[in-house]
């Protein structure tokens, strides 16, 4: 996963970091005392959903497939705000259901920014340090957050570190952790708004997904190109990359989509 991650993902010294750290420390505990939660925040196309399914498939024998990995989304499986007591309480047994049959079981948590305020609450009782809830044992476990909540403001001080003369490689999470918390933990429209998850620091891991520059772009066109068995021609890589939007408008730094674009815009040169 390690070696992968430095790879194929590009651009995420931070996330590198974190999930490395997080993991190592989590999986080399045989007893941990809590379940490992972490919470992924960044705009779009920066690799939040690559990572988790990379996660995923090094440590379940089918990845995304296996049984013991349940993926939820606010969009599919909680759509209407007027059912949120019901969705509570499914989700509750749905969770604990599992847990019963695997402790190891993976959750993650699609588009945090668009599930219904106090929903998720309904997990408190699986990611704290305890030894059984509902009869079940449940440390073992595993839960991400995934959010483009954050993204903005990570953005934002991204910018202004560089305009500050600070390079990209060098921004830690001290720099960043302040402005996620405030757009994340103190949004309204925010899933985690008012969150004991919060209140009770249960989120062990904060990481976050930085915009990405012209050559990160490039990389991943390159990626791509390899990826779908096409010949990595230059004028192709430049192309690609020159064709999505960049922010902001004066400089044209970081790429509006990260890298999510990249692939649809490859068949329009083959």
């Amino acid at each position: 996963l390690e070696f992968d991650l430095a790879t194929n993902l590009v651009g995420q010294p931070l996330v590198r970091q974190q999930v490395m750290k997080g993991l190592r420390e989590f999986l080399a505990n045989p007893n941990p005392v809590k379940p490992l939660v972490m919470s992924f925040h960044g705009s779009t196309g920066t690799g939040k959903t690559y990572v988790s399914s990379m996660l995923i498939h090094y440590l379940f024998q089918r990845g995304l497939q296996s049984p013991y990995v349940h993926h939820f989304s606010p969009i599919v499986h909680f759509p209407h705000a007027e059912q949120i007591e019901q969705y509570k309480e499914s989700l509750k047994r749905w969770i604990q259901g599992n847990l019963t049959s695997c402790g190891r079981s993976a959750f993650l948590f699609d588009e945090m920014d668009k599930m219904h305020p106090g929903l998720i609450d309904v997990i408190i009782p699986f990611l704290g340090p305890s030894w059984v809830v509902y009869g079940t044992n449940y440390r073992k476990a595993i839960f991400i957050f995934i959010s483009n909540a954050g993204g903005e403001q990570i953005n934002n001080v991204t910018l202004a570190l560089w305009r500050a003369r600070k390079d990209r490689e060098e921004i830690s999470l001290q720099d960043l952790e302040p402005a996620i918390s405030k757009a994340v933990f103190e949004n309204p429209e925010s899933g985690f708004w008012k969150s004991g998850i919060i209140n009770e620091h249960l989120i062990d891991f904060v990481v976050p997904f930085l915009p990405l520059k012209h050559h990160h772009v490039k990389q991943c066109v390159v990626s791509e190109l390899i990826q779908q068995g096409l010949e990595v021609r230059p004028d192709v890589v430049q192309e690609v990359a020159d064709s999505i939007p960049y922010f902001p408008e004066e400089e044209k730094l970081f790429s509006s989509t990260g890298c999510k674009t990249v692939a649809s815009r490859i068949s329009f040169f083959f």
